[in-house]
């Protein structure tokens, strides 16, 4: 039994301000330990349930905020970018399900540090006329793969967002969001407790989990930030415009559709 271990950073406990997840800050340097923590918890509890092997990849910002030398060393980790599956990137070794770790609300939301993929550039998703976080995209992306997701954790709004997109999945509250910014946290060691008892629990009952499937063809209804980044993002000749802001495309599959808005998002910069 082979899990991938898809970790974040925005809903590991104790983490309430941008400060404390971009590099350069020495906020961050605590977080991203706290991070790693909490994705040796799934770790641990993982293998207890029954797995035999573990990938844990580090799914933030720029995907090298894990702390390799702090990893449980049973595992082996997913670091860097470019990578064609983002959030997903292990699953191309043939795994059976997915923990997300860490994991923050979609944006427009009012979970902590709530967002979709890119703060900047992104204010909704939708697919097939389902608004998505990052969550549901990812999980859609591992459903069409055949890999069902069997254990979340965050806060409250992300939890309550997502809980009916991965039915039979494990939950585990860090958090509750009082705004973007603020709320009430487990301490870090409560957090990484709750988390490997919820890891063992969701292996040993991963024969009842089923895959969060959209059939193809998938339609992609994007809200930009801004007109400007709707400027930017149609110079792709295969997007349409709908609006000042929102643009859309189809493609076969959700692989291509999550490939497409990351691609998306990695042009933004230019207007940064």
């Amino acid at each position: 039994m082979k899990i991938l271990i898809s970790t974040d950073i925005e809903g590991v406990a104790g983490v309430f301000h941008p400060e404390q997840v971009r590099a350069g800050n020495g906020e961050y340097e605590r977080a991203r330990a706290w991070m790693t923590a909490e994705a040796n918890a799934a770790v641990q509890g993982a293998i207890a349930g029954g797995a035999e092997e573990i990938l844990v990849n580090d799914s933030h910002g720029g995907f090298r905020n894990l702390l390799p030398d702090g990893l449980d060393e049973r595992a082996r980790v997913v670091l860097g970018k470019p990578r064609y599956l983002g959030m997903m990137g292990g699953l191309e070794e043939g795994c059976d399900a997915v923990f997300m770790i860490g994991y923050h609300s979609r944006s427009q939301g009012r979970g902590i540090l709530a967002h979709t993929i890119n703060s900047f550039a992104f204010a909704r998703v939708f697919i097939n006329g389902m608004e998505l976080g990052e969550a549901g995209l990812y999980g859609a992306l591992a459903g069409e793969m055949g890999v069902p997701v069997i254990l979340g954790t965050g806060d409250d709004v992300f939890i309550s967002e997502t809980r009916d997109t991965f039915p039979g999945a494990e939950w585990v509250q860090t958090k509750v969001a009082h705004g973007q910014g603020s709320g009430v946290t487990l301490s870090p060691a409560a957090s990484r407790r709750a988390i490997a008892a919820a890891a063992e629990t969701a292996v040993r009952n991963l024969k009842k989990a089923v895959p969060f499937r959209i059939p193809a063809p998938i339609e992609c209804r994007l809200q930009t930030q801004s007109a400007a980044l709707a400027d930017l993002f149609c110079m792709w000749p295969t997007l349409e415009r709908v609006d000042g802001v929102t643009l859309r495309f189809t493609t076969d599959s959700m692989q291509a559709a999550v490939r497409t808005l990351n691609s998306l998002a990695a042009m933004s910069f230019m207007l940064r």
